[in-house]
């Protein structure tokens, strides 16, 4: 004699789907962590291997440290080759990517060109791997302070060449996550990121490759020297659950808060640009609260 097999009432379907359901909310934002938390992971390693680069650099160059961006001069000369072909000047990050013999492009411009994209993944950021722009970039460098090759007036150079001998290291940022000029904006205004290249002042990412410090003065260079004004001021991105890795000169990586680094953040999260409780001690090179170098 057969016996018919017990199907599952509706309310005990019901039953299961709910406990499924609850399982899949507890788990969904574990696995956003974890996700999260290995994309900290593989960008602290990035910026690793760009301080190791740094030295690198300063090894193969008199002890140079590398400029944000090589200068511009009249004719040829800004043209640079890095091992992969010729290029009009180079930003800081390509410099350091050939020390070991990886290049953001395998199509190099000799003519200034911000649209181009960054084609070798090593060279961005796990958090953002959209921010492939090589103008505007997801890591910025304390170029102010560690090599500034923009001209003066009177046709010397702002602050280049720099002997990597006198920064103290291991009290030095070199890079970090960066937003660029949306920095100095409230969030609430803050545009999107523009992969193109676009000139937006308020564009997330907008010429996020050089980080200025924390604190500005009236004679200091901002990152958009076209635009220098305190609310066109570049800074970091807290894009690690609220926290910027920072890597320094001497090679170690560090989460911090931006007031970690010695930023000060606004009521409305725009982040100040002359605030005196702003301090550029882990920028200048010295340990101590330095201005940074006039333009004038």
């Amino acid at each position: 004699m057969l016996v018919g097999r017990r199907a599952f009432t509706l309310v005990e379907m019901l039953v299961v789907i709910g406990i499924i359901s609850v399982l899949i909310g507890i788990l969904l934002p574990v696995l956003a962590r974890v996700r999260q938390h290995a994309n900290t992971v593989k960008c602290a390693s990035t910026l690793r291997q760009f301080a190791t680069a740094w030295q690198m650099y300063a090894a193969a160059n008199k002890s140079l440290s590398v400029p944000g961006r090589l200068p511009s001069y009249k004719g040829p000369a800004s043209i640079y080759d890095l091992g992969e072909g010729e290029e009009y000047r180079p930003r800081w990050y390509e410099l350091l990517g050939a020390q070991f013999k990886r290049y953001a492009t395998k199509n190099p411009k000799k003519q200034e060109d911000d649209s181009w994209k960054i084609e070798d993944e090593f060279f961005l950021c796990p958090a953002v791997p959209e921010w492939n722009n090589s103008r505007n970039y997801p890591y910025g460098y304390n170029y102010q302070f560690l090599g500034n090759p923009r001209y003066k007036p009177d046709g010397s150079f702002i602050n280049y060449p720099v002997k990597s001998g006198r920064i103290k290291a291991a009290q030095t940022v070199m890079a970090a996550d960066c937003i660029g000029t949306a920095a100095g904006k409230p969030k609430a205004k803050r545009t999107a990121y523009y992969a193109d290249g676009t000139k937006d002042i308020f564009g997330r990412g907008n010429k996020a490759w050089a980080l200025d410090p924390p604190r500005l003065t009236a004679n200091s260079d901002m990152a958009d020297p076209q635009r220098r004004a305190p609310e066109n001021r570049s800074g970091p991105d807290p894009r690690h659950s609220k926290k910027v890795n920072v890597t320094f000169c001497d090679g170690h990586v560090e989460l911090m808060s931006l007031a970690d680094m010695g930023y000060v953040v606004n009521a409305d999260e725009s982040v100040a640009a002359m605030d005196s409780r702003a301090s550029n001690r882990l920028f200048s090179g010295s340990g101590r609260d330095d201005d940074p170098p006039s333009v004038k």
